[in-house]
């Protein structure tokens, strides 16, 4: 499941948040990669102990809790804090999935991947190239989303960044462990709530709406680790 989840930040927290990151010290993106990723990831990013980050990450935490599109989608067990890399002119990703399991820094936690995140934090036409393209069973999916947007999608995807041609390109990213761990089972339920949220606002009284709301917990409890 793919979806894209649009103003999770408005452009006064975009603004804010790269005017922070102005602040920064970014490093080679390859410091924190594997030793396949290392051969074709070429970015900088922000280290994950340097204090600008963490402060950007625990913003975008607190608005994510109270954001309900997230929520229904992701099911969040646990999330790994924002991080936030850059892509200036020629740099790139090249194919790659991402690790399976993610620890949090400075704790003894750790996260596996069950969903990745990309945040943008740059309007599309102030750059060329660098679409984030993920692959699925319906082929390459294109993704380059306004600034505030979000794109949230399966742990398991080969994906890559193009290269930049022109401008910079600034987003965040970060992995979330579901409390459904199976995607088809999570996209069942994002489309139930949907309906269920659908059937709501038009026809509330009507006893379709409990039977359909009961549906959904019972099969949240059977698939559900919590």
């Amino acid at each position: 499941m793919l979806i894209h989840i649009p103003k999770v930040l408005t452009l006064e927290q975009v603004a804010q948040i790269r005017a922070e990151l102005e602040k920064a010290d970014w490093a080679d993106g390859r410091n924190t990669a594997g030793y396949l990723a290392q051969r074709v990831k070429d970015n900088n990013q922000v280290p994950d102990a340097h204090p600008v980050g963490r402060k950007l990450g625990d913003m975008i935490l607190t608005i994510l809790e109270k954001h309900p599109t997230f929520t229904s989608a992701a099911l969040p067990l646990k999330v790994v804090p924002p991080l936030f890399n850059r892509y200036t002119e020629k740099q790139n990703y090249g194919r790659h999935v991402d690790g399976a399991i993610r620890p949090i820094f400075g704790t003894p936690h750790r996260v596996r991947t069950d969903l990745s995140a990309t945040l943008f934090l740059t309007a599309p036409e102030d750059y060329d190239g660098g679409e984030l393209v993920i692959e699925d069973t319906f082929g390459p999916g294109r993704i380059k989303l306004p600034a505030g947007d979000m794109v949230l999608y399966p742990g398991t995807s080969v994906h890559h960044v193009e290269p930049v041609t022109r401008g910079t390109r600034l987003a965040s990213f970060f992995w979330i462990q579901s409390m459904v761990r199976e995607d088809s089972q999570r996209t069942m339920l994002f489309d139930l709530d949907n309906a269920i949220q659908g059937l709501g606002r038009d026809v509330p009284d009507h006893p379709s709406v409990v039977k359909l709301a009961g549906l959904y917990h019972n099969l949240l409890r059977q698939w559900a680790d919590a």
